[in-house]
């Protein structure tokens, strides 16, 4: 089984493609879009929000443009011939393309919400929105995937950053590469705090948002790209000498 040599992840501990990615990416734009979101919430009639959160407003548009090109960036680094040579990394980002894949069909019902074509009635039957996709037939294709999801964007936005700043060594060193990055939190603090507040208006009787998982959604489809931009920056960054 290949793996990545032992001194090439102990120097990308500090990986200085992450330091590239712009704050305006994983800071201001995340945190403003929640900002904007909050406002919106609280001052447009509900009829208003109600068509923003429909199957063609911005945040389902969105969801579908951010994980095709995540996907995009998968199918372009399972081309890189690095990754090609390095068995752990190519079954990694395998898994991302097929889950980025997956997330980009789903969202537009495989070019159903495009070309606008009728579903057939033994598919409609089965499926909650009779529409041509798969996580409207089961909550094992929606719910379990969506929750798995945000498990990962938690450990791997929150948990895993903290490790490796407060104490890196209880982590595998020839899986750094992989290892998400401290800039990617507020990302997932931005997906969280919705829930959060939802919650918390369950209690008091007063609810801000229409719809908090598209949000939370949107936020996670966004931690992915990011995380796969990092990544791929990682790969290219990587010592010219280096070998798989």
């Amino acid at each position: 089984m290949v793996i990545l040599r032992e001194n090439f992840i102990m120097h990308r501990i500090n990986h200085h493609s992450d330091k590239q990615l712009n704050s305006l990416w994983w800071l201001w734009l995340p945190v403003t879009a929640l900002i904007v979101q909050v406002i919106l919430e609280l001052v447009l009639p509900a009829n208003v929000r109600s068509m923003l959160m429909s199957e063609w407003g911005p945040h389902e548009t969105l969801q579908f443009l951010v994980s095709a090109i995540a996907c995009a960036i998968c199918a372009q680094l399972l081309l890189d011939r690095y990754v090609r040579q390095n068995l752990f990394l190519f079954a990694w980002i395998a898994i991302a393309f097929l889950g980025t894949l997956y997330i980009a069909g789903e969202e537009i019902s495989w070019g159903q919400w495009i070309f606008q074509w009728t579903t057939p009635e033994n598919w409609a039957a089965i499926n909650d929105q009779q529409e041509t996709n798969l996580h409207n037939t089961s909550s094992w294709l929606d719910q379990k995937p969506r929750l798995l999801l945000e498990i990962g964007m938690i450990v791997g936005g929150l948990i895993i950053p903290l490790i490796l700043k407060y104490k890196p060594d209880a982590l595998p060193a020839k899986f750094r590469i992989i290892y998400p990055p401290i800039i990617l939190m507020p990302v997932v603090l931005c997906a969280e705090l919705p829930k959060l507040v939802e919650k918390i208006g369950e209690v008091i009787d007063m609810m801000l948002f229409m719809r908090v998982s598209e949000i939370n959604e949107l936020y996670m489809f966004y931690f992915i790209l990011l995380y796969m931009i990092i990544l791929s920056g990682r790969i290219k960054d990587r010592p010219l000498n280096e070998k798989p």
